[in-house]
């Protein structure tokens, strides 16, 4: 993995890019850090043009982005002309809000959707991809819901976009999910897993958790993942400051050159 290949999940910033003017002043940060690229998810609303101008104007490219759930099952065109302004050929579903998986003919539904959503982000020269949560780890016909999503879709209209914290979260192995996945990554969330002195899970910045960094990017990278992308749900301060540990970890012990 190459620290170009590193991202910005705009999620951990969320808050501080709600206006243009807070999302020039963050995106300056991140590209001072060393940042070359970023997700768009959780920012304020303003038009695809002047977003991807802002970042542009920083130095920042806009590898991937989060659209919202129904839009992508239901009008799936819609993301393709968001994706095509912003110049960018990824996305992901970003949540099964208000899929019941305990329902075989909902769980059934989303994959039919998730399908033929991604079919037509494929004819446009884009891909779908799932992003998953712990919640994808309920049981359906005795393994989790998100295996049965991956084996009743077509791996050209659905990749996978892992995220590492949730798979742990869930129950899961991550190295072995990111094996699973060979071939049908290309974008992965790096997010570690620590506790609190209660004994609390909580998020919090790559290399201070317990997860294995350097085994997951290496099964990425030998699966053909093109971005790793550093995301922090929650932070303890600023979350500028949070992206900057992370970034400076990743350099320091998991990339391999710019």
């Amino acid at each position: 993995m190459k620290l170009s290949q590193v991202a910005a999940q705009l999620y951990t910033v969320r808050d501080l890019c709600q206006t243009p003017q807070g999302l020039a002043a963050t995106a300056a940060r991140l590209r001072a850090i060393g940042y070359t690229a970023v997700q768009v998810s959780g920012v304020g609303p303003m038009p695809a043009a002047e977003l991807k101008a802002i970042l542009d104007g920083e130095g920042l490219r806009i590898c991937a982005t989060h659209e919202p759930s129904a839009q992508i099952l239901d009008e799936p065109q819609r993301v393709v002309d968001q994706l095509q302004a912003l110049g960018c050929r990824l996305t992901a579903y970003p949540y099964p809000a208000g899929i019941d998986f305990t329902d075989a003919a909902q769980i059934d539904n989303l994959v039919r959707k998730l399908d033929a959503a991604g079919a037509v982000l494929r004819a446009a020269g884009m891909q779908l991809g799932y992003h998953n949560h712990a919640i994808e780890f309920v049981k359906h016909q005795g393994a989790p819901v998100l295996d049965y999503i991956y084996a009743h879709t077509d791996p050209q209209h659905l990749v996978g976009e892992i995220d590492t914290f949730w798979i742990h979260y869930g129950g899961g192995d991550v190295v072995e999910w990111v094996k699973k996945l060979r071939g049908r990554q290309p974008f992965i969330h790096l997010k570690d897993y620590g506790f609190t002195p209660e004994n609390k899970h909580r998020w919090c910045e790559i290399g201070a958790g317990t997860l294995p960094f350097a085994r997951i990017i290496a099964e990425a990278e030998a699966g053909g993942c093109e971005w790793f992308i550093v995301e922090q749900d929650t932070c303890p301060g600023d979350p500028v400051e949070s992206l900057r540990q992370s970034y400076d970890y990743i350099k320091a012990n998991l990339a391999a050159g710019a």
